[in-house]
């Protein structure tokens, strides 16, 4: 059986779509009745017409499984996630990669995916000394995102950045104190996107290697963004100045 193990209704349903019969196996809690739990009992008719194994077990052994993981009665058993090296990246003129300085915390390394995959960005990188695990956490926190998402883990992050901008990228490091606002950079050709960890913020190796240190404009009393969401509203920037000409 698979080690990778993924909790929760919408990252279950997400790697039911994306792996299908590839699943070893999908668990969901045993209840009395269909009515008890509609949502769970169309989990599992979504899985076997898939082609994945469905098994019924009691709560307590999915708690066993999940190891504190909030799995909502559902857990999969999946393949383990492809890993792809840095130079196999396809890029383009249009390619946006999301690059994490130290991002340690599973829920912020989660929602960043999401919003990566949403936002159709071309892959995330990360460097994988002092960054958060691909775990059950982070699993959940990209809400099954996951599975959709282009990975690419490098050794250093300074050096990978390096390696973007020789093939044509233009480095951007959100930073708060930046110089120039995110919405004043043409950010309609390849670029890649670094965020540093809360608190930290990026290294000054990090910092020495980007092209551009860009601040978001904040009018609120608010001085400071979760990395999360910092991301989220840079990819945002980047697809609204690439219009409807962005990917679908």
């Amino acid at each position: 059986m698979s080690a990778r193990i993924i909790c929760g209704l919408q990252p279950v349903r997400e790697a039911i779509k994306t792996h299908g019969a590839k699943l070893s196996r999908v668990v969901v809690v045993e209840v009395q009745s269909v009515e008890a739990s509609p949502q769970l009992e169309a989990l599992a008719r979504y899985a076997q017409d898939h082609g994945a194994r469905v098994d019924r077990l009691p709560r307590s052994e999915l708690d066993r499984a999940a190891r504190g993981v909030h799995h909502q009665g559902a857990i999969a058993f999946a393949p383990d996630l492809e890993v792809t090296p840095l130079h196999e990246l396809a890029l383009d003129a249009r390619s946006l990669v999301v690059a994490l300085d130290e991002i340690q915390d599973p829920q912020n390394f989660g929602a960043i995916i999401r919003s990566a995959v949403a936002m159709s960005a071309t892959a995330v990188v990360w460097p994988e000394h002092r960054s958060a695990p691909l775990s059950p956490s982070t699993f959940r926190a990209s809400a099954g995102a996951i599975e959709h998402a282009t990975l690419c883990r490098v050794s250093s992050l300074p050096p990978a950045l390096e390696a973007l901008k020789e093939r044509g990228m233009l480095v951007v490091g959100l930073d708060l104190t930046g110089p120039t606002s995110i919405d004043q950079l043409d950010l309609t050709g390849p670029v890649a996107l670094v965020v540093g960890a809360e608190g930290k913020g990026l290294r000054k190796t990090v910092k020495r290697t980007c092209d551009a240190l860009a601040s978001l404009p904040m009018p609120g009393p608010i001085g400071s963004l979760n990395a999360s969401v910092a991301v989220a509203i840079a990819l945002y920037e980047c697809v609204r100045q690439r219009g409807a000409s962005a990917r679908p």
